[in-house]
């Protein structure tokens, strides 16, 4: 049993690792817009895989229940935690395994190394892993002399091509297979240079290179899509079989896996191995699903480990918004769908967690004031297309809000302790949207004020052109109007309108008491219905018995007009709102027998109700 405290921590205890963005994505995204071979392969590559996952989705009349089930299996784990790491610690460890703990993420380096020097090893095989990734394995090991082979065929480009993945399940998406073909002749020893750019002569490439690492090398690294507490079991799903040849061959397999991928059953897991694999590839299961319970004597790894990471997923558990990030299977379905990732890519974002989960899970992990890990939370639109396919109906949204909101308290101050228990960097004077924020705080608190505001509305016309566009502004707005116009304001505010026209409008309660919603509300509850009922009848179909019809049967009187509709001043429903639809029904009528049409009255009541 594990002697590692599994309680909050006093000291804030943020995670490290490629989850931390050394530039700010309003800097690096304008670059990427710039490539238009990245533009290229994002849309073809977006659409393309959208377009699989809505055919496999729709399939599921239960797609809807599904994610619900998905929701509240992992609300489940995050409320038990604790208790279900130690579960599956015992049952991984009862069934020959070793468990290792790490804080963070050079923790969890450290032990890989130990493990790997244990064999005496130089190079080493490796499956995709996100984990991997987030605590910067590979360049961890290779400092110190030893080499990792990446064996997923994507993830073998990006290190061919000494370059850093783009996207959580397709890492190379931002290459082309002309750009593939490129790499594979200058970095694969023996190719041929006739190599073409047709994807099946480069799977063989990469096979034939793989196949003898496959059986070369004793030591393999994964991460894991699950772990069972029930029965100490990994799952990882892939579709090319190089898990597969990873996971069986090798005398040792190390495995590193963030904490919330536990699962409290077996059972449990029959729900995500229906939700990832549409939501990710858009296939209705995974070509290879491999489970593994501890040791089994002569067959596959004979030395088991399995790392369990924390690097921030606790203090990220902390939130009460924000812990619905680690809900995450890493699907990836939120950045196919997103405008943002589509056309700036997964780069911009400066952490291996790119798109919308990456904006609200790497900048929880690491604190909201780490590097410039400020800016991930406003790289979106807040369009909600994210939250529309999440398999486990994360609301992105909802969190990336809530990080802004950090994000403004942590530049005044008012955020908690950062690593260490020293205090986010306080600005040392206000800033353009504190100006703004402020004098429309002063503004919106006095009509006064506000009239005087809008009284200058006409001088906006100054700026705007010819056609009445603003096209530029200075400053903090000016990122407004970099890319869209704002219309020239009106030649005169609404309160300013109706003050000239509407002089006799009664402007607040003669004896200045507040107005009482709550009881306006109940004293007025149906009575839309009653007057919709006594206009159109009960049925919809006309006026009711009620409502007495005119005596000529509605038609036109001399003068070319009906007569009015007798109006009932009878009971709660005989008030002035019944008159003013009667007159206003009347009117109707009237314009009706002269030939006009509705446009040409409802352009005439202006004029009307002046009179």
């Amino acid at each position: 049993m594990s002697t590692v405290s599994l309680g909050m921590p006093g000291i804030r205890a943020y995670g490290s690792g490629n989850i931390i963005a050394a530039e700010s994505f309003p800097d690096r995204a304008p670059r990427e817009l710039a490539n238009p071979t990245l533009r290229g392969n994002l849309d073809m590559a977006m659409h393309k895989i959208r377009t699989k996952r809505a055919i496999v989705v729709g399939e599921k009349d239960d797609w809807q229940q599904l994610r619900t089930a998905g929701s509240e299996i992992k609300q489940n784990v995050l409320a038990n935690l604790p208790e279900l790491l130690e579960r599956f610690e015992a049952e991984f460890t009862a069934r020959g395994g070793h468990v290792h703990w790490a804080r963070d993420a050079d923790e969890a380096n450290r032990i890989v190394l130990d493990l790997i020097r244990a064999e005496g090893v130089t190079e080493v095989n490796k499956i995709k892993s996100m984990a991997t990734q987030e605590t910067g394995l590979n360049e961890h090991l290779e400092e110190h002399g030893i080499t990792a082979i990446e064996t997923d065929l994507a993830e073998a480009i990006v290190q061919l091509g000494h370059d850093t993945p783009s996207h959580i399940l397709v890492p190379a998406i931002h290459r082309n297979r002309t750009e593939v073909r490129d790499i594979f002749r200058r970095e694969i020893p023996g190719v041929s240079p006739d190599l073409s750019d047709d994807p099946a002569e480069l799977a063989e490439a990469s096979r034939v290179r793989l196949r003898e690492m496959f059986f070369r090398n004793r030591v393999a690294i994964s991460g894991a899509n699950f772990g069972i507490a029930e029965t100490g079991t990994l799952t990882i799903v892939e579709s090319e079989g190089n898990g597969r040849m990873c996971l069986t061959m090798p005398d040792t397999l190390i495995t590193l896996m963030g904490i919330e991928k536990v699962l409290p059953t077996f059972a449990d897991l029959e729900v995500f191995l229906q939700l990832l694999p549409r939501s990710s590839t858009g296939e209705r299961m995974n070509p290879y699903t491999s489970m593994w319970s501890g040791v089994t004597p002569g067959d596959g790894p004979q030395n088991l480990h399995v790392i369990l990471l924390d690097n921030g997923r606790t203090e990220v558990l902390r939130d009460e918004v924000g812990r619905q990030a680690l809900h995450c299977i890493r699907c990836s379905a939120c950045l196919n769908v997103c405008p943002v990732f589509e056309k700036t890519g997964g780069h911009a974002y400066g952490s291996v967690y790119p798109g919308p989960i990456g904006a609200i899970l790497s900048p929880q992990l690491t604190g909201i004031h780490a590097g410039k890990n400020s800016s991930l939370p406003y790289a979106s639109s807040l369009c909600g297309a994210c939250y529309d396919v999440c398999p486990v109906k994360i609301n992105i949204p909802e969190v990336l809000v809530h990080l802004r909101a950090e994000d403004v308290d942590a530049k005044h101050g008012k955020a908690e302790d950062a690593p260490g228990g020293a205090k986010p960097a306080r600005r040392s004077a206000p800033d353009q949207m504190d100006a703004i924020m402020l004098a429309a705080k002063a503004m919106f608190a006095s009509g006064t004020r506000m009239g005087l505001a809008e009284r200058g509305l006409p001088a906006g016309k100054l700026v705007a052109g010819r056609d009445q566009v603003i096209s530029t502004l200075p400053g903090l707005i000016g990122g407004w109007t970099k890319y869209r116009d704002i219309d020239a304001p009106p030649s005169e505010a609404f309160r300013h309108w109706w003050k000239k026209n509407r002089p006799k409008a009664d402007r607040r309660r003669p004896d200045g008491t507040a107005v009482d919603v709550l009881a306006l509300i109940e004293e007025n509850r149906g009575a839309a219905q009653r007057l919709h009922e006594r206009f159109t009848g009960a049925d919809g179909q006309g006026p009711s018995s009620a409502d007495p019809a005119p005596e000529d049967g509605g038609a036109a009187a001399e003068g070319g007009a009906p007569s009015a509709p007798a109006v009932d001043d009878r009971g709660e429903d005989g008030d002035l709102y019944s008159r003013l639809l009667a007159v206003e029904r009347e009117q109707i009528q009237r314009e009706e027998a002269t030939g006009r049409t509705l446009a040409d009255y409802a352009r005439g009541t202006e004029q009307d109700g002046e009179a």
